[in-house]
């Protein structure tokens, strides 16, 4: 019963990334990266979506995109959602996925996808 349940978050989790990742393509989010931390011990979710746009208003278009897809495609809702009033990052949490949404200055500072290098990362091309 167990392995069951594991099966059925880890097809949640990914229908969950794939969900995301559509909401910001739709917007034109650019350099998406996944980041796959389900078999890291003691990590804070299992997949990190991280992305960026052009400008404040592409960032809070993009973070609204998300919210969308997820609710409208799987109805799940972020549990929160920070930063949407400069709108430089806005983080929202799904407890299993964080999505991170940078301008490029705040992306290039932080470098999130850097910090767990044991972590499998994802390209995911533009497409536009």
């Amino acid at each position: 019963m167990h392995s069951e349940t594991n099966k059925l978050l880890m097809n949640r989790n990914k229908k969950l990334v794939e969900t995301i990742v559509k909401g910001l393509q739709e917007k034109k989010g650019h350099d998406i990266v996944t980041v796959d931390m389900s078999n890291l011990s003691g990590a804070i979710c299992n997949y990190m979506v991280i992305c960026q746009g052009n400008n404040p208003n592409q960032v809070t278009s993009l973070s609204d995109s998300v919210w969308e897809f997820a609710n409208r495609d799987l109805n799940e809702k972020p549990l929160s959602v920070v930063g949407t009033q400069n709108a430089q990052w806005v983080g929202m949490d799904y407890g299993t996925v964080l999505v991170h949404i940078f301008m490029p200055e705040a992306r290039a500072y932080y470098r999130l996808e850097s910090l767990w290098e044991d972590a499998p990362t994802t390209q995911i091309p533009d497409i536009y």
